[in-house]
């Protein structure tokens, strides 16, 4: 049985991510923090959820506890903030940074013991294009997920050499809830600096990741999704 993992995987980019693997033949396991209605319609489809807050240690270690081996984990779980910097408090800060990076981390250090005793595995994290240039108002969401490309790149150069592989997808701007802030305006803006002149489906994100996931000579590779951006 292959098994793969999900963080944030039962709404957004992640239901979408966890519905290609299971698509694909792997028994997914999917977390959530807080939404048992989505938690719940991801059951309804073949997905197995399990509420983790994967920046907590103690959380993390109890529900890898339950593997022996695992093939595949994406880190996708994340909070976005969209905040000017004088008016960011260090409490939303540490929450941007522990929810979208440090839970990488965790869930990393978790998914790679059991990986690396296989000698094979594939993690694969859900960055942002924001990571790769910076957001006006989201200086904290920026940092984790440029945090989490720096990690991307640092641990495929560490765990190669043992068979695992580690990559990242960057997506651009996404039809997901984490994007419902935006006006009409500020959408349209965004759309006109896209070259294909729309955002993307959470799909196409996640047929970004099946092939990070399938494509055996990727590691350290940091695939942007964003139609140009």
């Amino acid at each position: 049985m292959k098994k793969a993992v999900v963080t944030g995987g039962t709404r957004g980019i992640g239901l979408a991510v966890s519905l290609a693997l299971f698509k694909a033949g792997y028994t997914v396991f999917a977390t959530y923090r807080k939404d048992e209605e989505s938690a719940n319609k991801a059951r309804e489809r073949g997905i197995f959820a399990q509420k983790v807050d994967c920046s907590n240690e103690k959380e993390v270690k109890a529900f890898f506890s339950a593997f022996q081996t695992l093939d595949i984990l994406v880190n996708n779980a994340g909070v976005s903030l969209y905040r000017q910097l004088q008016d960011t408090t260090l409490s939303e800060w540490n929450d941007v940074i522990g929810s979208n990076l440090t839970s990488c981390f965790l869930c990393s250090k978790e998914g790679a013991k059991r990986m690396l005793k296989e000698g094979k595995g594939v993690i694969v994290n859900v960055a942002s294009v924001w990571g790769e240039r910076g957001g006006s108002c989201e200086s904290a969401y920026s940092a984790s997920k440029a945090g989490m490309i720096g990690f991307t790149k640092a641990l495929a150069s560490e765990l190669g050499y043992s068979g695992v592989r580690v990559n990242a997808v960057s997506p651009g701007v996404v039809e997901t809830s984490m994007n419902a802030h935006l006006t009409k305006e500020e959408r349209a803006s965004l759309e006109a600096e896209i070259p294909l002149g729309r955002v993307a489906f959470p799909e196409e994100i996640a047929s970004a990741v099946l092939f990070l996931v399938e494509n055996g000579y990727c590691n350290g590779t940091i695939l942007s999704v964003n139609g140009g951006f």
